[in-house]
């Protein structure tokens, strides 16, 4: 149950490691979200229902889930992530990301090379578009900005790769690989404002 969990946790963390938020957040709300969660991966453990069902998920039913529940499954070194869902599939959202130790790995110390100038506790900011489909799902990188500043998105990769890393996947999460949506997810619909979550 906790890995489904987490793996739901993930799909929304991919367009979350993403423009500042102005929403509202409580410990209902994250309730609420929590408790839909619950009810996706039921639905995903049995037989496709007709017609499907449809989960609908709010910013900030999202948003209160960050942050009154998500810290134990986040990465270390990354914290706050909020989260808008603007809608036509594009998503924007920031997180706190420390870049000490990945700067200290990757730098080559040349006047170009990014990561020279990346070190501690920084704001990053992603928009870009999820395509969901038949099951699977793709991310699509828009624009990236740490502190502000834009940065390529091979930056923004080395981010993703070095913090999704796990045991059982040493080179983390590709920004342009499909995925596969867990749960029996078929599509996730990005509106102004919410996702509704198809199985």
């Amino acid at each position: 149950m906790a890995l489904g969990f987490s793996r739901i946790a993930a799909v929304f963390f991919v367009f979350v490691t993403i423009a500042p938020l102005q929403a509202v957040v409580s410990r209902q709300q994250a309730d609420v979200f929590a408790k839909k969660i619950v009810q996706i991966q039921q639905q995903g453990a049995g037989e496709p229902p007709a017609p499907p069902r449809r989960t609908p998920v709010s910013q900030d039913e999202l948003n209160s889930w960050f942050t009154y529940r998500a810290a134990p499954l986040l990465p270390a070194g990354v914290s706050s992530p909020q989260l808008t869902i603007v809608g036509q599939g594009k998503v924007s959202g920031e997180a706190v990301v420390d870049l000490e130790q990945i700067a200290k790995r990757r730098k080559t110390g040349g006047t170009f090379d990014p990561w020279s100038y990346l070190g501690g506790r920084v704001p990053i900011t992603v928009e870009g578009i999820l395509h969901t489909e038949n099951g699977r799902g793709r991310f699509e990188v828009q624009s990236a900005e740490v502190s502000g500043v834009p940065v390529p998105k091979t930056v923004l990769q080395e981010l993703i790769s070095y913090y999704s890393r796990t045991p059982e996947d040493p080179d983390g999460i590709s920004l342009d690989a499909p995925f596969t949506l867990p749960a029996g997810i078929d599509k996730i619909e990005v509106g102004p404002g919410q996702a509704v979550v198809v199985q």
